[in-house]
């Protein structure tokens, strides 16, 4: 049997209190030998292409404390497979935006000050699952879709309102889509364009469980 513990979005410097805990627990429950983060670690509202609150953190600073928060995650989980989410590559677009090249630029691994343990790409594929973000899904059955449009069993975050699981057969074979929800703190400045949505934001966790007679998938609300 290999378990793997799915962490939802968490937009580090604006986790939400207890959710490294939370995940933890579940990780331990279940025995867990992998660990996938689906994107979206750290938040950068500070250098936002959308409107930024000028009250908010300078980049310097809230770089700073994403990096703070982030050793904790690094201490309790030192090898994690991150699937990078459309916060993580601010850095990265709003260089191109400004036309300068990637030698300006610390790699990722060393602007997050990265363990050796963690790997990151925008997707995963392990036990016939992929892992991937979501970038460019939408709504409440993102997570099925995702995993019609792969062909294959497929887990997503992005979507912080969307968390569960959907199954798709046929005649051959059975997938499922699993939505992980997120982690963050919706009182958070950085969610301000949030408050108005009637969807909030679910925290919640993952686990998918490959075993002999085949996989399962669960989601764990906070």
């Amino acid at each position: 049997m290999t378990n793997t513990l799915i962490i939802g979005d968490t937009h580090e410097p604006f986790c939400a209190k207890g959710y490294l805990k939370f995940c933890k627990r579940i990780y331990d429950h279940h025995k867990c030998q992998r660990v996938v983060h689906i994107g979206d670690l750290v938040d950068l509202h500070s250098i936002s292409n959308h409107d930024t609150d000028p009250n908010g953190l300078s980049p310097k600073n809230e770089i700073l404390q994403a990096r703070k928060k982030l050793k904790k995650w690094f201490e309790v989980f030192p090898e994690v497979y991150l699937c990078l989410g459309n916060h993580d590559k601010r850095v990265a677009l709003k260089g191109k935006r400004d036309q300068l090249p990637n030698e300006v630029f610390k790699s990722f691994r060393e602007l997050w000050k990265l363990p050796k343990g963690w790997k990151y790409a925008y997707e995963f594929e392990f036990d016939g699952v992929l892992y991937t973000h979501g970038i460019g899904y939408s709504g409440k059955n993102a997570h099925i879709q995702a995993a019609f449009d792969n062909r294959m069993s497929t887990v997503i975050g992005h979507l912080h309102s969307v968390s569960g699981v959907q199954y798709l057969a046929n005649s051959k074979s059975t997938i499922f889509g699993m939505s992980v929800g997120s982690g963050i703190d919706v009182e958070k400045y950085a969610f301000e364009y949030g408050k108005a949505f009637r969807r909030k934001p679910i925290i919640s966790c993952g686990v998918v469980s490959k075993t002999r007679r085949g996989t399962n998938a669960f989601v764990y609300p906070m």
